[in-house]
């Protein structure tokens, strides 16, 4: 379950079990679809569709699953969907940025409200949270593909601002402007990343309670449940006595 280390609970995303996998495959199709649709339908002239389809193949999501997605874009047929933000607040007074694909505003606004309201948060308004977070670049490798003294000298040689390195990954920082270029010239030295996107990365963390963090994450498995959301970000800090006493529970 994601949330317990620093990086991991930048982003909530669960892992592509089998029972998940056609959610998150559709998930990332419609990114892979409103990327393409808003740019070319070339991913080497489209750095939003680039990153969609490094994070579906990170996902495993088969290649004509990703060519259908493209493909579904062009024409006039092709399916609009709007980009929401919404910003909201949950158990222990965290702040929870959620990213939404959708083609019923209201269907999400009021689904996105009653999993708030439900699982112990409120939902927000616009920037009551985001001030608390940095739009910035995220690139992460696994930690093997080199020491931390690597990755750091080879990612400000690049343009990026920061490498912060644990056991499992390496995670490069960088302005949400240079995050294709040092992507880019990051993966010709140590081949394809796990991903690259923009995140909101919170300025602190919050540590949170055993009580409060069983609320949250079912929080934020209600959100991450929810066809239309896409991702979730909270400044929220679980330590890992409190992730091994849940996931003993």
């Amino acid at each position: 379950m994601a949330g317990h280390s620093k990086f991991k609970n930048i982003m909530h995303r669960k892992g592509a079990q089998d029972a998940k996998r056609a959610k998150i495959f559709a998930k990332l199709g419609r990114e892979i679809t409103v990327a393409a649709k808003m740019g070319l339908p070339d991913p080497d002239m489209n750095p939003r569709l680039r990153t969609a389809i490094l994070a579906a193949k990170t996902q495993s999501m088969p290649k004509d699953r990703i060519e259908r997605a493209i493909a579904s874009s062009q024409g006039g047929d092709a399916e609009n969907y709007d980009e929401l933000r919404y910003e909201g607040f949950g158990p222990g007074g965290i702040a929870l940025i959620v990213d939404v694909l959708t083609d019923n505003k209201n269907r999400s606004a009021s689904d996105v409200r009653t999993i708030f309201s439900k699982n112990g948060g409120n939902l927000g308004e616009t920037g009551s949270a985001n001030f608390m977070f940095d739009r910035v670049g995220a690139i992460s490798f696994k930690a093997e593909v080199g020491s931390p003294d690597d990755l750091f000298e080879a990612a400000v040689e690049a343009g990026a601002d920061n490498v912060e390195s644990d056991d499992d990954i390496h995670e490069v920082l960088t302005s949400s402007e240079e995050l294709h270029a040092v992507a880019k010239q990051l993966e010709d030295r140590f081949g394809a990343p796990e991903s690259a996107k923009l995140i909101w990365k919170a300025k602190d963390l919050i540590p949170v309670s055993q009580e409060d963090a069983e609320k949250l994450l079912k929080l934020l498995d209600a959100l991450d449940d929810n066809d239309d959301v896409q991702e979730v970000f909270g400044n929220y800090e679980i330590s890992d006595e409190i992730m091994a006493k849940l996931d003993a529970a």
